[in-house]
């Protein structure tokens, strides 16, 4: 269950409950990778999904709505990284 931040703060920033859960497991995914960046000083979740989620509800996690690369696409290019 979400806490922190609010369902309605994050649905805000995002524009479905699917895309946020991709987008969030995507950043923390990121967030568990050594050297990553933070984009919070300070983070109130331990967890990696519940830093993400706070990262969306800051605004510092968008969703690029001008990207025309497909998911299988990026994917493929994250694991010839």
């Amino acid at each position: 269950m979400i806490i922190y931040p609010s369902i309605d703060k994050l649905l805000a920033k995002v524009p479905s409950r699917y895309s946020l859960a991709v987008l969030a497991a995507k950043r923390a995914h990121e967030l568990e990778t050594q050297g990553s960046i933070r984009m919070l000083s300070v983070y109130r979740s331990k967890k990696t999904v519940g830093q993400a989620l706070e990262e969306v509800a800051a605004g510092d996690v968008i969703i690029d709505p001008d990207s025309k690369l497909l998911e299988r696409d990026a994917e493929k290019l994250d694991h010839e990284a």
